[in-house]
């Protein structure tokens, strides 16, 4: 099979489930980051504080981290067709209970449960790599990634507007529940034309659930280790809301909830050793094997990637306006430019890394977003507005097309698990969100970009241990015998 893909060749199934995976997880983003761009009439209608105005914002990335493990378990029980259908239906109340909240416990509540829907990135991922040959899944799998990352800018674009036409002081709220309106009518729409293979292909489901199955007693080690992080930035964002930052809960609350986050660590701890400790102790067939260090690795490539992104697109447009003294609409406008880039950036990742190699594009890449960032750590109030643009725009490249290359790897790392990897990596950007967040609310913004680019700099030496995928991996069909699965 060719290497090139035509996204236009309708009569073609992988090319349908292409476009109706990237459909519904740009519904997902639109679901997810819909309440963004109707802030301002939500502080309005509410009265709210501007520290209330921030503990929303956290909350709405809170439960993703946990959630992308879980569903990323999930699709791979259960199948990318139900479980993303499930998503969109339950997204759908989630949305409808947010945008009809009649105080600012409801709309806490639910923007922290909306935080499930932007789970919804890892399921793309499984199925897409189900459907296409690992000559085309980067570029299949950047498309997925890229145009269905743009719901969160589409949303930006159109609700304010949707709210004016609507009118009244419920404007907003109409706009924000006809987002969820689509995602309900998609989930059947889903339901409907899905497949989680092509015809006459076999869906490999893990042996167990419950946890990643790793093949060594030292990746196990290495397994558990990397959990820790994502457990430290749940706790970080507890501390945020706790009496000493934003005050939304009380003392008692908050170490209630580091308590909870410790009992879920050892409880995650367990199942993962339950998991895994028969079939270490009988030990792996050399033809089952995998390394544990390719999904650390691509983790904390997507921590810097993603990570970033979702720090920087945050901060960006006060950014502009504080630096170059614009209006807020200015400054949007401008800043917009960074998420924009997905729209070709991702695909552009994922096209590189099927034909120039994968190791070579994630180093080329992560080495340039680095040097991007460290430009922008240098943008003062005297350089030409057009030219910090351009600069932003060319980090803004790099950092996407990362991220384009980092998941068109993770497909070839174990098929059967593709949606747990898919999952922890994807957690792993939010972590990474969390941490740069945290570190621009301790110092200024060119400190701020020069902490992400070294981060990356770490990233680039960790990404020289990357294996370049080669060969066949194996997956055990349920009558005992072996298909192998080209990933070169």
């Amino acid at each position: 099979m060719s290497s090139k893909l035509n996204i236009f060749e309708f009569s073609n199934p992988s090319i349908r489930t292409l476009h109706i995976s990237w459909v519904a997880f740009f519904i997902t983003f639109l679901v997810w980051f819909s309440h963004a761009p109707m802030l301002a009439f939500i502080k309005e209608a509410f009265d709210l504080s501007s520290q209330q105005i921030k503990a929303l914002l956290i909350l709405n990335v809170a439960l993703t981290i946990p959630s992308r493990i879980v569903v990323g378990m999930l699709v791979d029980r259960f199948g990318p067709r139900i479980v993303f259908s499930a998503l969109l239906f339950t997204g759908s109340f989630l949305c409808w209970g947010f945008a009809f909240a009649t105080s600012y416990e409801m709309l806490a509540l639910f923007r922290f449960l909306c935080g499930f829907v932007g789970a919804g990135f890892v399921i793309g991922i499984r199925l897409v790599g189900e459907w296409f040959p690992a000559k085309q899944v980067g570029v299949a799998e950047g498309i997925y990634g890229g145009w269905g990352n743009f719901g969160s800018a589409a949303g930006a674009m159109t609700l304010p507007t949707l709210a004016l036409l609507f009118g009244g002081d419920d404007g907003w709220r109409y706009a924000i529940a006809l987002t969820g309106a689509i995602a309900f009518v998609f989930s059947f729409i889903f339901y409907i034309n899905a497949r989680n293979t092509p015809k006459g292909s076999t869906y490999f489901k893990p042996k167990r659930s419950g946890g990643l199955e790793v093949t060594s007693k030292g990746d196990l080690y290495f397994y558990l280790a990397m959990n820790i992080p994502m457990y430290i930035a749940l706790a970080v964002l507890a501390w945020k809301l706790s009496p000493e930052n934003l005050g939304l809960l009380s003392e008692l609350a908050t170490n209630t909830l580091y308590v909870v986050l410790l009992v879920l660590f050892v409880f995650q701890t367990s199942q993962i050793w339950k998991v895994n400790k028969e079939h270490l102790q009988k030990g792996v067939a050399e033809i089952e094997k995998y390394k544990f260090k390719q999904v650390a690795i691509l983790n904390w490539s997507y921590f810097v990637t993603f990570g970033s992104e979702l720090a920087v697109v945050s901060m960006l447009p006060l950014f502009f306006m504080d630096t170059f003294e614009l209006s807020a609409v200015t400054a949007g406008l401008l800043a917009s430019g960074f998420a924009f880039m997905n729209l070709v950036a991702r695909p552009s990742g994922g096209w590189l890394s099927d034909n120039l190699g994968r190791k070579k594009t994630l180093s080329v890449l992560i080495a340039g977003l680095s040097v991007g960032y460290l430009v922008l750590s240098q943008i003062d109030g005297l350089w030409f507005i057009p030219l910090a643009v351009v600069a932003t725009m060319c980090c803004s490249f790099f950092v996407q097309a990362g991220e384009g290359a980092v998941f068109a790897m993770v497909p070839l790392v174990k098929r059967r698990m593709t949606g747990q990897v898919a999952g922890m990596a994807g957690a792993y950007g939010n972590v990474g969100g969390v941490t740069f967040l945290t570190v621009l609310s301790f110092v200024d913004a060119s400190t701020f970009f020069m902490v992400i680019a070294g981060c990356a700099a770490l990233c680039f030496i960790l990404v020289q241990f990357l294996d370049e995928p080669s060969g066949q991996m194996a997956e055990v069909m349920a009558d005992g015998s072996v298909e192998l699965i080209d990933v070169a």
